[in-house]
């Protein structure tokens, strides 16, 4: 299956390791990986869900079971990238995690379980990737999945803490190791369209969609292209930053439009401006 907006061949040779990769967006970004010409290893905990998405993505995408969170596991994870395939390009961090409770109801234990997978995954696999792989390559690209709004996250501020350690840290690994050649971005994602969002009670699923400004979520694909983007050359030039797809909900929380901005048919008024002379 080819991309339906790259060229042919835009990773061509290339090898990416996409963490989390057997669900939701995380396979979604595999399939696009895939389709632009790259061979994919996803890895995950449950072996019987990475072995069912390798099944639906193809010959070129094979499995490694693992906890990106303990560092033995990491070494394990990106030495069999590197056994099976030589090289490993393109670091996908994705693995993440978070349930929904308000700010003053974590626990201490849930606040360091978020930040264990969510900040320690993520920077295990960067820094396991960047030193077995791609400083002695002089090249590579990791792309770590963080979330938006960046403006608070009633529910989730657990995990809004820790992705913004994530985009953080993505800034300063991205100047530590540019004389390296790695390339460091990261991607603030909105909510997706995927199963993850049946873990979320009924009011919460509901309500989502109506405070995004482009009065949808975002689709697994959409995610995957601008992850794929930043895997292309183009994502050299990118090196350090957070780019956001979340339909603008980065700039606006609450029903969209607000009630007391809409004219009785429900649509926003526009001023009436003066001709000019």
């Amino acid at each position: 299956m080819e991309s339906r907006i790259f060229a042919p061949g835009l990773l061509d040779g290339q090898v990416a390791l996409v963490t989390g990769g057997g669900t939701g967006l995380g396979r979604a970004t595999a399939a696009e990986l895939l389709a632009c010409g790259a061979s994919v290893v996803i890895c995950g905990r449950r072996e019987e869900v990475l072995r069912e998405a390798a099944g639906q993505l193809g010959e070129r995408c094979s499995i490694v079971a693992g906890d990106v969170r303990e560092a033995a596991d990491a070494e394990r994870i990106v030495g069999a990238c590197l056994e099976r395939h030589g090289r490993l390009d393109v670091l996908v961090n994705n693995a993440g995690g978070q349930y929904f409770v308000p700010a003053e109801g974590i626990t201490l234990k849930g606040w360091r379980a978020v930040t264990r997978l969510n900040v320690g995954g993520t920077l295990t696999m960067a820094r396991v990737a960047h030193e077995r792989a791609m400083r002695p390559a002089g090249r590579g690209t990791i792309v770590n999945i963080t979330l938006s709004p960046h403006h608070g996250m009633p529910g989730m501020t657990h995990s809004g803490a820790a992705r913004a350690a994530v985009e953080a840290a993505t800034r300063e690994l991205a100047q530590a190791w540019a004389a390296d050649g790695v390339t460091v971005v990261a991607v603030a994602a909105g909510h997706s369209d995927t199963e993850a969002l049946g873990k979320y009670p009924d009011v919460v699923r509901e309500s989502i969609a109506r405070a995004v400004p482009l009065g949808r979520l975002c689709r697994p694909e959409e995610h995957a292209w601008l992850v794929t983007l930043l895997a292309s050359p183009l994502g050299r030039a990118l090196n350090g930053s957070v780019v956001t797809i979340d339909g603008a909900r980065d700039n606006w929380f609450g029903p969209w439009p607000p009630r007391d901005l809409t004219d009785d048919d429900g649509t926003v008024p526009t001023e009436e401006r003066r001709a000019r002379a």
